[in-house]
């Protein structure tokens, strides 16, 4: 039996019926919004009047779209109509700038007491930084997370905005989110979830602290099994400038990988363990990868249990053939893009939209007891503005 539909037309992900007003903000919030809706739910992304992001915006894919002068008593009123019937509230900014307009939680929650309001900063709600400017990079490094990531001899590296902002940030937040709405519809009340980067982060680190506990995690950079010491579990450049990332972390992995290589019977590779022994089979390997491409190495050993990959750029991941077996990218109107993730054999997810669903938004009007034409009134107003749909394509990269 085919996931029934919305109003939309997309398919239903198992967060069908959860509805969620997220206030326009920046990386982590519309990342959660971004998850929320991948997944079903019926978000409403409002935007301050007069706001224009770079297109295309696929964070802020598959929303319902207003765009919304909050300083207006139409405006206002307006999110707080929707707030009234919505199970979840996003918002990204400082301590006390939401309060200011009018839409802190002690407003909401008072109109929706099964609200569940969610906050999403680098700081969290208090402590000695809560109203200090950061990013990504900031709460990482407060976190101690930057400090694993590079080389012993140089400054630490700056992963992407991967650590902060997306897997401490946003993730975390649409994982708080969704417990406490869970929470709110077996019996419960609504709630605030202060989720901060600097938190976020630091719980990503959960397995090298208990690695260091146990005596086997270095507090220093590149000295660690997963930091880039270790010679199996690190990327190589080959032949042709590209490069080729090793995961032969388990022996049984490692002797294959050292069966492919040649250099099962050299003495320098007998103790896979031997850290005193990783500098020099760092070079050794080095040297070995320079001798040959990525694609040659690739057909070595990629698809075997030796853990061995090509390193990829984006234009790359798309046309690999497993990422394009299984639709791990997906084109919606000219713009490849990763796929909704995870996947679910009874309520399979729909495709992303980049454009607002219009027809979604008159349909949720009516449902907060708005009549059909009040949006209509709203825009003539210049209290909203709404987004058109564009046609939906969808082909595989």
């Amino acid at each position: 039996m085919s996931a029934p539909s919305t109003a939309s037309g997309r398919r239903a992900g198992p967060l069908s019926g959860i509805t969620i007003v997220e206030l326009e903000g920046l990386g982590p919030g519309p990342f959660a919004g971004m998850m929320l809706a991948d997944h079903g739910a019926h978000v409403i992304q409002i935007e301050r009047l007069g706001s224009r992001r770079p297109s295309p915006d696929i964070l802020s894919r598959s929303r319902m779209r207003l765009s919304v002068d909050l300083k207006s008593e139409a405006g206002h009123g307006l999110v707080r109509d929707l707030c009234r019937n919505a199970d979840g509230f996003i918002e990204g900014f400082r301590p006390g700038t939401v309060e200011r307009l009018g839409l802190g939680p002690d407003v909401l929650m008072a109109d929706n007491p099964r609200l569940v309001y969610g906050r999403m900063t680098g700081w969290g709600q208090a402590g000695p930084l809560a109203q200090a400017a950061g990013h990504d990079i900031n709460y990482i490094a407060l976190s101690g997370a930057l400090n694993m990531v590079g080389d012993a001899d140089r400054p630490p590296m700056v992963p992407v905005n991967l650590v902060g902002d997306f897997g401490g940030g946003g993730m975390l937040l649409a994982f708080g989110m969704l417990a406490a709405i869970l929470n709110a519809r077996s019996g419960g009340q609504g709630q605030i979830v202060d989720c901060a980067m600097v938190d976020g982060s630091a719980l990503l680190t959960t397995l090298m602290w208990s690695m260091k506990e146990q005596g086997r995690w270095r507090d220093e950079r590149g000295a660690n099994l997963f930091d880039g010491a270790a010679p199996f579990y690190r990327a190589y450049e080959t032949a042709d400038g590209k490069a080729i990332a090793l995961g032969a972390y388990e022996p049984q992995f490692f002797a294959l990988l050292l069966d492919r290589l040649g250099l099962t019977d050299d003495p320098l590779f007998s103790d896979q363990m031997d850290r005193e022994k990783w500098p020099a089979q760092r070079t050794a390997l080095a040297a070995l990868f320079q001798t040959r491409s990525r694609e040659a190495w690739c057909q070595l050993l990629e698809s075997s249990d030796a853990c061995a990959t090509g390193v990829l750029s984006m234009t790359e991941a798309l046309s690999h053939p497993h990422n394009r077996a299984r639709g791990t990218f997906v084109t919606v109107d000219d713009v490849p893009q990763p796929a909704p993730a995870p996947r679910y054999s009874g309520t399979p997810l729909g495709t992303p939209q980049l454009q607002s669903d219009a027809d979604g938004l008159s349909v949720l009007m009516a449902a907060i007891g708005y009549p059909p034409a009040r949006l209509g009134e709203l825009a003539r107003a210049g209290v909203v503005e709404t987004r058109a749909p564009s046609p939906l394509r969808e082909a595989h990269s």
